[in-house]
């Protein structure tokens, strides 16, 4: 018989007007990785809510049974006290407080006369970043260290709380591979000692390279478990399970019907560091995208992508820039990103949650956001406007959504991402700079975006795609531009790409140094 450290039985959870999760089942073996997956709104996060206590006991139908004994917990603390330690796809960590002070953030350890006992805070805080393998001192301040090692200083801070059983949802979205990889070999060498693992993630490779057992949902109900040697756990085969059917071509078919008329050029653009103005982060970048073309920018983490795009719309990023910018062939000087969108220019930002939506606001209010000027009527919203218009991008976008005055965060990543994409499609582009479009997204959510990218082009706009997976930009883009460290390493054509190719430019670039 399996020795199981978590069973949980039968669980369902409603929203108002919304079932979440219906009887759902999951069994977790003591020492295993566990991958739970599914697409967006399957139900994952809102079981590992319901197991970490964040939805407490009693809004919940269904039994939780952990190490033998049912718990009945009503916060994080309880569940916390248990040893079960959830890390979120948004890291939970105070940028101005060093590595030590956010370790022990409302777990203080104090001297007898009730004050912080700094010397053991920071000492206790090193042995645990010890245990993950991050040699920083622990008077470090967060925002000095990057997002792999922030994703570190979570981890060491579950073993600060003795934790048993780890639950990681999308540990490595923000990561490039190789910090990726170092991270789910730490969960494997954590295996060895009996640490037990759950893991959230739509990175199918990394399900196949590190879990024991993959348990799937789909519409909030539990359709399989399939145990790795004994079951086949192909993505595949994975992927049927999630959607309900095969995915014989992930990247849809589109005809190329690239224009020669030249819809942005960009000739020595030279970006400095908006803090110091001595680095350059982006060095002579020289490129041109076509009307009807999708052009992707590939490289590491650094490599100076994000930045190139946000300096290009409207100087949203850096110092010191220099160089020329042409939209259909007429230079222009995009001195703001109100410039830019008025000349036709739109960036879909990397991050969403962030710098992307207000969560806490509804899709008709986001939407039209970045061009309120087409709902506006002597300076005053006409509301009905923004309605009828707002349905009309919901729609066109397939944006799935009760209602239009839904809060945007209450929505799947993947909706989020289709909302973010319909609110710049409302300022009517020629040009979509999309970064990292599908980042944190299922396979079929992506394959949703993958279509409307398409459609676009076929509209005759141009599409400026940076993405950190190869295979999609390899099925997406009619060209590719590499860069490696602030400089174009190479450029390929969709003919001529491959992973060794540009990975081979990249590291050419780096030798140079």
């Amino acid at each position: 018989m399996a020795d199981n450290i978590l069973v949980m039985d039968h669980i369902t959870k409603e929203f108002p007007g919304v079932k979440a999760l219906d009887n759902v089942n999951l069994e977790v073996q003591r020492g295993e990785i566990h991958a739970l997956i599914g697409e967006n709104g399957a139900g994952k996060s809102t079981l590992m809510n319901v197991l970490s206590g964040q939805y407490p006991y009693g809004s919940y139908t269904g039994t939780v049974t952990y190490e033998g004994e049912e718990c009945k917990f009503k916060n994080l603390n309880d569940s916390e006290a248990k040893g079960i330690v959830i890390i979120h796809q948004e890291l939970a960590l105070i940028p101005l407080l060093s590595i030590g002070e956010n370790m022990f953030l409302g777990n203080e350890i104090k001297n007898k006369r009730g004050s912080i006992d700094w010397d053991r805070t920071y000492s206790e805080a090193e042995k645990h970043m010890a245990q993950v393998g991050l040699h920083e001192s622990a008077q470090t301040l967060i925002k000095d260290i990057g997002t792999g090692k922030q994703q570190l200083v979570e981890i060491a801070k579950a073993f600060s709380k003795k934790v048993k059983l780890l639950i990681l949802d999308e540990p490595t979205s923000s990561l490039n591979d190789e910090d990726a990889k170092m991270l789910l070999d730490l969960l494997m060498e954590f295996k060895k000692n009996g640490l037990t693992s759950i893991i959230i993630t739509h990175k199918l490779n990394e399900i196949i390279y590190c879990a024991d057992r993959c348990t799937i949902i789909r519409d909030g109900t539990t359709i399989e478990t399939l145990t790795k040697g004994v079951d086949d756990l192909s993505e595949d085969r994975i992927i049927k399970g999630m959607v309900g059917r095969s995915m014989d071509d992930r990247y849809p078919t589109r005809k190329h019907n690239v224009s020669k008329e030249v819809m942005l050029e960009v000739k020595d653009w030279t970006v400095h560091h908006p803090l110091y103005p001595e680095k350059i982060v982006d060095n002579k970048i020289n490129c041109k995208v076509h009307k009807g073309e999708v052009v992707g920018f590939s490289g590491l983490q650094g490599a100076g992508r994000t930045e190139f795009a946000m300096s290009v719309f409207g100087k949203s990023y850096g110092s010191n820039i220099s160089g020329e910018l042409y939209i259909k062939g007429e230079k222009v000087n995009l001195k703001n990103p109100h410039d830019a969108i008025r000349h036709g220019l739109a960036y879909v930002t990397e991050d969403r949650k962030t710098n992307g939506l207000i969560l806490g606001e509804s899709i008709r209010f986001n939407t039209t956001l970045a061009r309120l000027s087409k709902v506006c009527e002597k300076g005053v919203v006409n509301t009905d406007m923004e309605v009828h218009l707002a349905d009309e991008m919901t729609k066109e976008m397939g944006t799935k959504t009760p209602s239009n005055e839904q809060k945007i965060g209450n929505l799947s990543g993947g909706n989020q991402q289709k909302a973010l994409l319909g609110k710049w499609m409302f300022t009517e582009p020629d040009i979509l700079i999309l970064d990292e479009p599908t980042r944190g997204i299922d396979v079929g959510a992506k394959y949703d975006i993958y279509c409307l990218i398409n459609k676009m082009v076929e509209d005759g706009k141009s599409v400026i795609m940076i993405s950190s997976e190869m295979p999609e930009l390899l099925g997406m883009c009619d060209r590719i531009y590499v860069m490696s460290e602030g400089r174009l390493a190479g450029e390929f054509t969709a003919e001529e790409a491959t992973q060794e190719r540009i990975m081979a430019s990249i590291m050419q670039e780096q030798n140079k140094k």
